[in-house]
């Protein structure tokens, strides 16, 4: 062989083999155990010279003289070349469709689809919705708080929701935020943003002396971001303390660095954004995520972009150790992803 030459049958069939073997156990493959899984007549001897020679190759490593051999991250990545996304039952893909079509909001459903995803697979399940500038307005509501406060909720036609609270100099009654309220939705409903809050602000320019009550408390409003077309990704992780319980070959504080990186929603979608490139649809698993933190050196990304039934674009993932049971995940994104697809609001 040479590392550029495909592997022969029955190479890749004795990696497979080890690769499964040690997914299943986590401990080092021996030539006995290989040659005893097989049904043909191969001897021990001779599965430890294939053996040998895939480790000259670089597909297996002897963590130690006495032990077995492990696979490496080339051995995985040969390995997933050659799988399927295992099969949901049909119940349980319905029982998800069922599931998404009771939320409400994208919000909701990518909250739900990060923790389905960690349910399946026991590793760590993310998912994120990625705004669009063209976004069109549902409807505001303005909910009086204390302190001067003002609770302002945007609801978007593709049915996301964003919640901003924002201070006033000066207090405002509950009936002047319900006029306020009444006139941004009668007259800018189906807008799309940007276009909405460009016109807004013509109005509020061409009332020189803003006598009208409702129209300076709108414009104080929309100082504070009132209509902003808030762009950042809606984003949510669960499952992250799965990890601790991983030989992931990290210190303490890499860990807890590892830990950190994947609560700060920026690096959560940079790490999306560097691994799932592919058009919406394509399933995509890469093996050893070093490019991306140090500390992912020992982790895989399997995952795909769709586009959700709102029509918002979306990316669900699952995040787990190198050694992970991958036709099991790889059905975990592929019906996950399904649902959030057909499931209407």
């Amino acid at each position: 062989m040479t590392n550029d030459a495909p592997l022969r049958s029955r190479f890749q069939e004795v990696l497979t083999s080890v690769v499964r073997a040690y997914i299943e156990t986590g401990e080092p493959v021996g030539s006995r155990f290989i040659a005893k899984l097989r049904k043909d007549a191969l001897s021990a001897a001779s599965v430890r010279n294939v053996m040998a020679d895939l480790a000259e190759e670089g597909y297996l490593e002897q963590p130690h003289t006495s032990a077995g051999r492990v696979p490496t991250e080339k051995a995985f990545r040969f390995y997933v070349r050659s799988l399927t996304a295992g099969r949901v039952a049909a119940h349980e893909a319905e029982r998800l469709r069922q599931e998404f079509s009771g939320l409400h909001t994208v919000e909701e459903r990518v909250e739900r689809s990060s923790q389905i995803l960690m349910e399946l697979t026991r590793n760590v399940g993310i998912a994120a919705a990625i705004p669009e500038l063209a976004q069109e307005l549902d409807q505001i509501e303005l909910v009086p708080l204390a302190d001067r406060r003002v609770l302002m909720i945007l609801a978007t036609r593709d049915h996301m929701v964003r919640n901003r609270v924002v201070a006033l100099d000066e207090p405002v009654t509950p009936d002047l935020l319900a006029s306020i309220r009444n006139y941004v939705n009668r007259n800018f409903s189906g807008w799309q943003l940007g276009a909405a809050r460009r016109e807004l602000l013509r109005r509020i320019l061409e009332e020189r002396a803003l006598y009208d009550a409702v129209m300076r408390q709108l414009q104080l409003l929309y100082q504070k971001g009132l209509l902003d077309p808030d762009t950042s990704p809606e984003v949510h992780m669960e499952g992250a303390s799965n990890l601790l319980g991983l030989d992931l070959h990290l210190t303490r504080e890499k860990m807890r660095e590892l830990l950190r990186t994947l609560e700060e929603k920026k690096r959560l979608m940079e790490l999306l954004d560097r691994y799932l490139e592919q058009p919406a649809g394509e399933l995509e698993v890469h093996v050893g995520l070093q490019v991306a933190h140090p500390a992912m050196k020992d982790l895989a990304l399997i995952g795909m972009t769709v586009r959700m039934a709102s029509g918002l674009p979306a990316k669900v993932a699952v995040l787990g150790p190198m050694r992970m049971h991958y036709e099991r995940a790889m059905g975990a994104v592929l019906q996950t992803c399904r649902a959030l697809e057909s499931a209407r609001f």
